[in-house]
């Protein structure tokens, strides 16, 4: 049956659900026989419109056979969303109540219904529609008139199928759930037809979505009894996503953010430092070629490069009278401003929120270095850097600079005469 259509049926069929929730974006989902859990894997790509999303299967095999699959991946504990994701997944029957089950802005049931009895269809539609008494319900189905299309078919399309629906059939029970539980209906489906048959037809699988009318919040005899909630599901899968929402993430992510961006300004200070002193003492096209470059490094720096250059600075202003004597920590350290990193840092504002709140959460932080006044990230030289710091100095003072200078113009002479 599959080859007749492209793409397969089955994809077709959860391309629908999903598109669905693209228009709809449902915070809370159920799958209904959910087996291997293929849609609820697509739908765990619509995160950010989905808060919930669960699925129920009455053999348990199944689910436990694919449902690690549903575990967060790598990027997203790299990079958490703002929003958040649960996923749960249940064994249990589509006839029985489960309270943890209420609330759901979207049911479907694919392909599941014609696995019941007629007496469990009538359960099915009381716990769905009554009980659960979702939002929106989508329920797919096979279309017996199709069956005719189908090359090699003799029977029903599957050896547990105890009934496949005319479209007559699936109408008339679509509609009484209607009236009974106060839902409206639209007909469709996936699988076109040969051409010039659909009309006659239909689709190979019909598909009906109900929508739940204004003013029908589910108060009827099912909902509003005086019985206990019914738990009558096993949990056998249940993971939270994370989120910027939890505080811990939250202060993990800005601070990550917090000590890159630190180190990037002090990059870019180090860097126009170096150009700077490198134009010192050089004359002629050298120094125009140099300058050249610097000023390319200067267009591929962000805006607040040229802040942080102003207020960026060794850390000597943020030390206390006691430690202005200390030559070596002053050697040893640079500032970098909380104002410079929430101004032009879109990340770190956005994750912090307010000036007050970034300084709040990096107080308290072991990994963050601040100033005595907080106003400031204090950045340590490691070895590399003040080993060549203290080597430029000493070979600055020590006069080789200019020694080495004339050396170059010398040996460029020589080589000169030498091509003559």
């Amino acid at each position: 049956m599959e080859p007749l259509f492209s793409p397969a049926l089955h994809r077709q069929r959860h391309q629908f659900v999903i598109d669905f929730v693209k228009r709809n974006k449902p915070r809370k989902v159920v799958d209904l026989g959910c087996a291997e859990c293929t849609l609820l894997e697509k739908l765990r790509w619509f995160q950010r419109e989905i808060d919930l999303l669960v699925g129920v299967d009455i053999d348990g095999t199944k689910v436990k056979k694919k449902m690690h699959a549903l575990a967060p991946m790598a990027t997203d504990y790299l990079q958490p969303s703002y929003e958040q994701l649960c996923v749960e997944l249940y064994q249990g029957s589509v006839t029985q109540k489960d309270a943890r089950l209420r609330g759901f802005d979207l049911v479907t049931s694919i392909e599941l219904i014609e696995h019941l009895t007629l007496d469990d269809v009538e359960c099915f539609s009381e716990v769905v529609f009554g009980y659960m008494n979702p939002v929106d319900v989508i329920i797919s189905t096979p279309n017996s008139e199709f069956n005719p299309f189908l090359p090699g078919l003799s029977g029903f399309r599957h050896s547990d199928h105890k009934f496949e629906w005319t479209r007559a059939e699936f109408k008339t029970w679509a509609q009484t759930v209607c009236l009974k539980f106060g839902y409206e209906v639209e007909f469709t489906g996936v699988g076109a037809a040969p051409p010039g048959q659909q009309e006659s037809v239909g689709f190979c699988s019909q598909i009906g979505v109900f929508h739940r009318l204004e003013g029908k919040d589910g108060c009827n005899m099912l909902r509003c009894d005086n019985a206990e909630d019914v738990f009558a599901y096993t949990l056998l899968y249940s993971i939270n996503y994370p989120s910027l929402r939890d505080n811990n993430i939250l202060r993990r992510v800005l601070v990550c953010e917090v000590l890159r961006w630190t180190e990037n300004l002090k990059s870019r200070w180090s860097m126009k430092t170096t150009c700077d002193e490198a134009l010192c003492g050089i004359e002629g096209g050298e120094e125009e070629c140099l300058s050249e470059r610097c000023m390319e490094v200067e267009e591929e720096q962000t805006v607040c490069g040229a802040e942080m250059r102003e207020l960026m600075g060794p850390c000597e202003k943020d030390l206390s009278k006691d430690q202005e004597n200390d030559y070596s920590k002053l050697q040893r350290c640079e500032s970098v401003p909380l104002e410079v990193l929430w101004s032009h840092c879109p990340k770190v504002s956005a994750l912090s929120g307010s000036l007050d709140n970034l300084r709040r959460i990096l107080t308290d932080d072991p990994d963050v270095n601040l100033s005595q006044d907080g106003n400031a990230v204090l950045l340590q030289y490691d070895e590399q850097d003040l080993g060549e710091k203290e080597e430029q100095d000493d070979l600055q003072d020590s006069g080789y600079a200019e020694a080495r200078q004339h050396c170059l113009t010398a040996e460029q002479e020589e080589d000169w005469g030498a091509n003559v």
